[in-house]
Parts: C-alpha cells; sequence; structure tokens
C-alpha cells in the first residue's frame, strides 16, 4: 500500500456550530478534548485526507497520533491505558474525527468501542494487562469480528465456531467488512461454542491459520482499511477466551457502545457539510447576488441548522444518560438512525449548494456523502434500528 504523504495546500476554515449554547451544558475537559481533537484533525487530516481517499489508501501512520490525543478507549479507565474520561467526552471526540473523517472516526471507534471495550468489560485481568495498555498506545492495532458473508444483521445466525482440543479451542469460519482487519495486531472474534453458545476469543495475528485479506474496490471509507477475517484449523490458548459474558449479548453490547461514538460522529460530519455550504453561500455570487441572499439557499440553511441542533441535543441528553449507566440499546439506535440519516440529507443538500463544486476534492462534501453511505448501515442498518425501536415502543418483536 503506497502510504507517501502528499499534504494539501488547503486551509481547513470549519468553526463549530452551537446554536442553542450547548457548551453551557459542557465541563472544561469536554471543551479541552473538543480543542485538541480538532485542532489535531486541522493539522494531521484535513490536509492529507482527500488524498488518500482518492488512492483508497488508509493512513495508518495516523494511529499513532490517534493514541496521543487520547482517541482510544476514551471512556476506558487510565489504569488499563484508556482516557478516564466520560462518555460524554468520548462522544465529542468522536464527532471531531468524523467532522475529518468518517474512516478516521472508525479506525479510533473499532479500536477502543469494539476491541477495549469487550477486553476490559469481559475479559480476565491478565487479558486486561497484556492487551489494554498496548491498545491505548497504539503499538497494538485490533480488529472486530462478528459479521459473516452470510449473517450480517441476524449474527446469532453465524457460523464460525470454536471446538474444546485440551488447551486451546480450534477455530474455524470466516467474517467480512472488517474495519482495521488487514493492519490488526489483535481480533475480537465472536463464535459458536460447541453448545451453540456465543462466545469471544481473542485471536492474535501471526496464528497459523489466521489470515485477514484486505477488500478493493470500496467507493466509501476508501481512507480506511477494511477486510476479511478467515480461520482454518487455528489453534487459540483457552487464555485467550473471555470469561464473562456468554451469547449474544457479549457482541451487542459491544455494538451499543460503538452505536453510541457514531451518534456523536455523524454530526461532526454534517457540521463539516454545513459549515463548508454555509462559507460558499457568503462567498460565491450568481444573477449579481451573493447564494446566501437567495430565499431557497436560506431554506436549506436554516434547515440543515435546525437539524444539526436536534441531533446535539439528542446527542447530549443520550450522554448524559450513558454517563449514569442508563443509556437503552433502543435510545441508542434511535440515535444512531437519526443522527446518520441527518447527515447524509444534509450532505446532499450542502453538494447542492456547492453546484457543480460540490463533486470536487475541493470540497469535503463528496466524500462525506461516500462515507455516510456506509455510516448509515453498519453497527446496524438504518431499517434494523427502525425495528429496535418498534420493537421497543410496541412490544412486539418483527424481526425474522
Amino acid at each position: 500500500m503506497n502510504t507517501d504523504i502528499k499534504k494539501s495546500s488547503k486551509t481547513d476554515n470549519y468553526v463549530y456550530h452551537d446554536y442553542y449554547c450547548i457548551d453551557e451544558l459542557l465541563n472544561e475537559d469536554h471543551i479541552l478534548a473538543r480543542e485538541s481533537v480538532r485542532e489535531w484533525v486541522k493539522q494531521e487530516v484535513s490536509p492529507i485526507i482527500e488524498d488518500y481517499a482518492n488512492r483508497a489508501a488508509c493512513p495508518t501512520h495516523l494511529f499513532k497520533g490517534l493514541a496521543e490525543i487520547g482517541a482510544f478507549g476514551p471512556s476506558i479507565p487510565a489504569e488499563y491505558g484508556g482516557g478516564g474520561m466520560d462518555e460524554i467526552a468520548y462522544g465529542i471526540i468522536m464527532q471531531e474525527l468524523e467532522r475529518g473523517d468518517s474512516g478516521i472516526r472508525s479506525m479510533a471507534s473499532v479500536q477502543g468501542s469494539l476491541v477495549m471495550y469487550p477486553i476490559y468489560k469481559y475479559g480476565s485481568e491478565d487479558q486486561r494487562r497484556k492487551y489494554l495498555p498496548k491498545l491505548g498506545s497504539g503499538e497494538f492495532i485490533g480488529c472486530f469480528g462478528l459479521t459473516e458473508p452470510d449473517h450480517g444483521s441476524n449474527p446469532s445466525g453465524m457460523v464460525t465456531n470454536i471446538k474444546d482440543d485440551g488447551d486451546s479451542y480450534i477455530l474455524n469460519g470466516s467474517k467480512m467488512w472488517i474495519t482495521n482487519s488487514p493492519v490488526a495486531d489483535i481480533a475480537v472474534v465472536w463464535a459458536k461454542d460447541e453448545d451453540g453458545k456465543i462466545r469471544g476469543i481473542i485471536v492474535e495475528k501471526g496464528m497459523k491459520g489466521f489470515s485477514a485479506p484486505e477488500i478493493h474496490g470500496k467507493w466509501s471509507l476508501r481512507a480506511s482499511v477494511t477486510g476479511e477475517l478467515v480461520f482454518e484449523d487455528v489453534r487459540v490458548p483457552k487464555a485467550n477466551l473471555l470469561p464473562n459474558v456468554s451469547g449474544l449479548k457479549g457482541p451487542l453490547g459491544c455494538l451499543s457502545k460503538a452505536r453510541y461514538g457514531i451518534a456523536w460522529g455523524a454530526i461532526g460530519a454534517a457540521l463539516d457539510c454545513y459549515d463548508s455550504a454555509l462559507r460558499y453561500s457568503q462567498e460565491r455570487e450568481q444573477f449579481g447576488k451573493k447564494l446566501g441572499q437567495f430565499q431557497l439557499t436560506q431554506k436549506k440553511l436554516a434547515e440543515m441548522i435546525t437539524e444539526i441542533t436536534k441531533a446535539q441535543l439528542l446527542a447530549w441528553r443520550l450522554g448524559t444518560l450513558a454517563n449514569k449507566g442508563q443509556a437503552t440499546p433502543a435510545q441508542i439506535s434511535m440515535a444512531k438512525r437519526n443522527n446518520v440519516n441527518m447527515a447524509i440529507e444534509i450532505a446532499r443538500e450542502a453538494r447542492q449548494i456547492h453546484g457543480g463544486m460540490g463533486i470536487t476534492g475541493e470540497y469535503p462534501i463528496m466524500r462525506h456523502m461516500m462515507n455516510l453511505e456506509s455510516v448509515i448501515t453498519y453497527e446496524g442498518t438504518h431499517d434494523i434500528h427502525l425495528l429496535i425501536t418498534g420493537m421497543d415502543v410496541t412490544g412486539f418483536n418483527a424481526f425474522g
């Protein structure tokens, strides 16, 4: 993979938009985290991201920087290599990263929510001490193996399995659409044991029979590296089994953590599109007037900031519930579904305000739009989240 760093001469002029003064609801740690991550994105991500997205190459050198700014496991206790911050800080960091690019946020949220979190939540103390500090520092890169080629929205149908073999398990099967997998040092893999129960197990790079081929040809998340996980009679020590969870609640608990981060992250992509469209409308002239002077342009911008503000309030309230341990999976689903859909709609409207320039790499709009087409599907599709809310309010299960 070509990792030559080609920096753009463009200046990242992004400014934050807080129409309802939500900053007054945040504490100093939240603001400091946001400012430091935003500055890092402006310096390290914005100048290179269009080039990497064009080449469908992942800027893997940013993993170390993500670790340095505390983007890996912000709400994991500091003694295990996390940030020791609250859930709102975690969300704010994801928002700033996705403002830069959804793929960069994916790199961080997979590492923190889908790898560090299950090891912290479901792992043994030895596993925590062995893996979490190295994951938090970026020395190790992790990935999360749940989705299979034939089982996406129905993870209970997985066929990947482990069989007891003395002091080890023999792992067979495959996983698909796995962020970070080609560059990962470890994978948290979910598989069925001989009793049909879903268990989590840590698989390390280099184990015989384990491979992680890259998936090519993506039109979305082009700056994120995605691959498969293939297990052919992989011998995994029993010490690598996550001891403190059994069943689908294990991976679903991880997905709730990740979905929470996405609910915040998508706001960042929407804000970047809105900020670009607002600035363009104040500079571009047609028919002897600035675009922003036309009623239809003002309608688009007014609706954009309204929807962003609603999403910000939804995310903030969800964060306060999460801090108290009261955020339900259904509440998280609602926020993820609403906020990602909001971001896609804003990207489309922003593209129209930019006119033909909106399809070029001179502006971030099309890159965000393409990325969000993945974000609206992964960690639970748009329609699946609708059914989760439907089941929660009616009491009836419409799945299957």
